[in-house]
């Protein structure tokens, strides 16, 4: 390229991602840079997920959603206000606070975001079944309890004890007899405020699935679905493969033209084979590891900052079908949470490593090695782990809310006395 060239060409789009430690920034990473941005990432964490990384331009340290949202929020604003950057990308639950103040936000910078209203609307649990039952949308069958003090009441088994807030089925239980539930309910009660309702739902059997879409005042412009084929810890996928479902398009597009919803919205479901349905089970108001759309032919990562910068397409661009993909290291953890057992560890190791099926035809989405050596690390760091203590999984899935996620505390913080828009 000329030095003339060079100087006529357009200059980068400059991204920052709100955090950096979950699978989906890690992944927003690799599609956005592949696309040509420039990418920095914050996060509290200096050994978080995506610091593993050669694609990234900077990190950030910054103080914890979890822990003081006001600090985080000053954070933000101190870097968003320099016009160094051009995009701010809500990739996990900072979008909550990201909406209470979107019109501050949007004074420095580009952001897709929908009403605090609608986000938190979706973002509660409870919340969104009761969205659901309004437009009459199908999930399993599902009561409410007032507060955790009811649970004496549950005498039906098995049930899906749901609070309010939680991620990676964090504030989720499955309840097959009274000794789970009295088991669960220590934990149950720490996770909420006393007089939080409860969600209770049949636990049904099928399909799990996963839907995502990208959203521009309520019209759906992208969509990607995908079937989980293995699952890994917290509830997330190891293995998947894309897949066409009309019907939970249809779905889709009323939730986004409902809440008239702009930027990246998830929905999870049970897909029922013997009545052909999807029961609809969990929204994330976010984008979800979009790397396995960008291997089906379908850049999430790219339509979310086209939409934050007005640039929005025509129609609706759809995946490709029968695209396989996995984390390895989510394979790791989910071997380790079935089998605990050593052997079996490393015979999934060397599946990976070579291949071999199900990997065979099959391209991994997190740790893109070819393209960023230093992604590899966490992986080899966490199969070493679980060699040492296989057991570790389980604690690992056990654990609490990191720093960089919303907490019950913060996110009543953020509903109740920071200020949103006037």
């Amino acid at each position: 390229m000329s030095t003339e060239d060079m100087m006529s060409s357009p200059p980068r789009i400059r991204i920052l991602l709100s955090e950096g430690a979950s699978t989906s920034a890690r992944e927003a990473i690799t599609a956005l840079t592949l696309k040509g941005y420039h990418v920095e990432i914050c996060d509290p964490d200096a050994h978080c997920l995506g610091r593993f990384s050669w694609l990234i331009e900077k990190f950030h340290r910054c103080p914890g959603l979890g822990i003081d949202p006001e600090k985080y929020l000053e954070f933000i604003l101190d870097q968003i206000s320099t016009g160094r950057f051009d995009v701010l990308l809500p990739i996990h639950e900072q979008g909550f606070l990201f909406a209470r103040i979107r019109e501050q936000i949007a004074a420095h910078v580009a952001i897709a975001l929908p009403s605090f209203e609608s986000y938190a609307r979706v973002h509660s649990k409870v919340g969104f079944s009761r969205l659901l039952t309004e437009l009459g949308l199908p999930q399993p069958n599902t009561r409410f309890l007032e507060n955790s003090r009811d649970l004496a009441s549950i005498d039906e088994f098995p049930v899906v004890l749901k609070t309010s807030l939680g991620t990676a089925s964090r504030g989720t239980w499955i309840i097959r007899d009274a000794t789970d539930l009295e088991r669960a309910v220590d934990g149950i009660q720490a996770a909420m405020a006393p007089d939080e309702p409860l969600l209770v739902q049949e636990l049904v059997q099928g399909y799990v699935e996963h839907a995502q879409g990208v959203f521009c005042d309520g019209r759906l412009i992208g969509i990607h679905v995908v079937r989980q084929l293995a699952g890994g810890a917290g509830g997330g996928p190891a293995r998947k493969e894309s897949i066409r479902r009309p019907e939970v398009r249809t779905h889709l597009m009323q939730l986004g033209a409902w809440l008239r919803w702009s930027g990246a919205l998830s929905v999870d479901y049970i897909f029922e084979e013997k009545r052909q349905i999807p029961l609809y089970i969990d929204c994330n108001p976010r984008l979800v590891e979009p790397m396995s759309a960008w291997f089906a032919n379908l850049d999430l990562a790219d339509l979310l900052v086209r939409v934050s910068l007005g640039d929005v397409p025509s129609g609706i661009l759809e995946s490709h079908e029968g695209v396989r993909t996995h984390l390895a290291l989510q394979a790791l953890l989910g071997c380790a949470l079935r089998s605990g057992s050593r052997r079996e560890i490393l015979r999934e190791c060397w599946r990976l490593l070579t291949r071999s099926p199900p990997y065979a035809d099959s391209r991994e989405e997190l740790t893109p090695v070819a393209l960023d050596w230093l992604s590899a690390i966490p992986v080899i760091a966490t199969a070493l782990w679980l060699l040492t203590a296989p057991g570790a999984a389980r604690d690992l899935s056990r654990k609490g809310w990191g720093s960089h996620l919303l907490t019950p505390s913060s996110d009543r913080y953020i509903r109740t006395r920071m200020d949103g828009p006037s």
